[in-house]
């Protein structure tokens, strides 16, 4: 396939799963299925050799592909890592040793399993680690990230879950917390979890999965489903951040394929329609039909597009129209390449079911 980059090394066996990879001190973990378990790997950078595979608990099975949706989060030599059934664990990053382990839908946390299993990725926030089991007045937890203890919930939040992870960012002095549930937009006070904004418009009745995006003191959420994205305009006032309706529009509807930001510009898939469109007011600077609907990365001012139906494409983030520079395949896995690309020191590192593909892409 044309403008290939170089295969540093390529590796089967991950078994199956949907999450994308974390990349940290020489390592990739990932997440995957394998003999009725869902666990981790740990994988060496420059060889592509197995280092280690910790189970966390059963593999589920779904009708949309089986084993887990979500990514490791790595911080120093702690990974902490949640599963399609609801497994939470913290790691030891060097040998895969278990710290503690809870699990949000049973007894731990009485969470929601979503229709299409738990998907989202973990927060390592501060000395807390934040995730949704989507429990009554505990949609959202924060817990201390070394021990599992509990320390806050939000308990004006009962949303069940969605497929989206947490972000957090700084308003004013105020540090937030940002989600999109299984029925709203929602901001919530990193410090106790207080709800400080829930906006239902963004939100549809099937699957809210792209993670929110914050810039300009705005926060942009997006869901497909006839829906489309919008944004907020966000106002510190003394120790709450106040949210006001700046837009809403049907060019953004995001399925699952995620949504980044660039100079002043969202770049993502509406639907099947990669779409640029200006971050402050929602217009669109263009569309194109690129790799077809899919995921999208972003790193040194380039679109790393894999589309769900196995190719993989580069363009230029501009707002002057779509330039792609290059489109190559990855070998079919029978399961739509549905797990995000992720580009580290000049690798490309493309999951896909039980494969991992790492190419080299130095400029």
């Amino acid at each position: 396939s044309d403008g290939q980059p170089k295969l540093e090394w390529k590796i089967d066996g991950l078994g199956q799963g949907y999450g994308s990879l974390a990349v940290a001190g020489g390592k990739v973990y990932v997440q995957g299925a394998l003999d009725g378990n869902s666990g981790v790997h740990c994988v060496d950078a420059a060889s592509g050799k197995r280092l280690w595979f910790t189970p966390l608990g059963r593999k589920s099975d779904n009708d949309r592909g089986n084993g887990p949706r979500s990514t490791p989060t790595v911080e120093g030599n702690r990974l902490w890592a949640l599963t399609e059934s609801g497994d939470l664990a913290c790691l030891d990053a060097a040998s895969g040793k278990v710290l503690w382990q809870k699990n949000l839908i049973g007894k731990d946390f009485s969470g929601q399993q979503p229709h299409w299993l738990m998907s989202e990725s973990p927060l390592a926030e501060g000395d807390k680690l934040i995730v949704t089991p989507g429990a009554p007045g505990a949609s959202m937890v924060a817990l201390d990230k070394n021990t599992g203890r509990w320390i806050w919930s939000s308990k004006e939040l009962s949303d069940p879950p969605g497929y989206s992870s947490v972000i957090a960012f700084t308003v004013g002095t105020v540090r937030c917390l940002a989600t999109l549930t299984a029925k709203a937009g929602v901001g919530v006070r990193a410090s106790d979890g207080k709800l400080m904004w829930r906006w239902e418009k963004p939100a549809n009745r099937v699957a809210n999965c792209a993670a929110p995006v914050f810039a300009e003191n705005k926060i942009f959420y997006t869901s497909a489903y006839g829906t489309g994205g919008g944004a907020m305009q966000l106002t510190a006032n003394g120790d709450v951040v106040e949210a006001s309706e700046l837009y809403f529009v049907k060019d953004m509807a995001n399925h699952h394929g995620g949504v980044v930001y660039h100079n002043g510009y969202l770049y993502g898939y509406s639907n099947a329609i990669l779409t640029c469109m200006k971050f402050s007011d929602g217009a669109v600077a263009w569309r194109d039909r690129a790799v077809g609907k899919g995921c999208v990365t972003l790193a040194d001012g380039l679109l790393f597009l894999l589309g769900e139906g196995n190719v993989m494409g580069l363009a230029e983030a501009t707002p002057e129209g779509y330039k792609e520079l290059g489109r190559f395949t990855i070998p079919d896995q029978g399961y739509p390449s549905w797990a995000y690309p992720v580009v580290s020191g000049g690798r490309l590192y493309i999951r896909h079911q039980g494969l991992l593909m790492c190419h080299n892409v130095k400029a």
